[in-house]
């Protein structure tokens, strides 16, 4: 297997909030009939969590199960594990109607972290992020400008987002725009 290389680089920057790129991870995506109970074991089993609902990301480490449509779920695990993962849920899933595929190279992750998270969110993305809206273990899927992404809350200061690597010089712009020091609006931090 090659080594993995992350899309920036592992690029940070600090304002506003943090901006990391993490990584590498394994993420695999996985759609099929989310209801089914031999489907929900499957991905309990390989994550040690609870099974996601509608708009939910359920973490346990470095595993988590996102909920990304009503087929599709987005699993992360280490990324020398994905492979694995693959085969180990095709196996689980061999008499259920599903698709699992390791994407974790055509991906590139960010960790944003600060007080500020909501408002940097709040001027890219087309979502409510009031705390009353969104808040821990809360995922979206959405756009950032110009840039198909999704993102989940770790706690109220804690943020990662997904994008395709293909794009991914463009999110950590984008996230360092929305960050910097002298663009805050304290709107959601007051």
């Amino acid at each position: 297997m090659s080594e993995a290389v992350l899309p920036l680089g592992g690029v940070s920057f600090d304002g506003l909030v943090s901006v990391e790129e993490t990584g590498p991870v394994g993420m695999l995506t996985l759609r099929g009939d989310l209801s089914s109970a031999g489907f929900q074991k499957a991905i309990c089993d390989l994550t040690g969590t609870g099974f996601p609902a509608q708009r939910k990301a359920e973490v346990n480490g470095d595993k988590a199960a996102l909920w990304m449509s009503p087929d599709e779920l987005l699993v992360l695990v280490p990324y020398a594990d994905a492979v694995q993962s693959v085969a180990t849920l095709r196996a689980a899933l061999a008499d259920e109607h599903h698709l699992v595929e390791n994407v974790s190279d055509a991906r590139a992750v960010f960790t944003l972290r600060g007080a500020d998270l909501r408002d940097v969110i709040a001027k890219i993305a087309p979502v409510d992020m009031s705390a009353d809206a969104i808040g821990a273990g809360d995922m979206r899927r959405t756009r950032f400008a110009q840039v198909a992404a999704g993102f989940w809350m770790l706690d109220n200061e804690t943020a990662q987002v997904v994008c395709f690597r293909s794009v991914g010089d463009y999110m950590f712009d984008l996230l360092c725009t929305a960050a910097d020091p002298a663009a805050k609006v304290g709107y959601h931090s007051a």
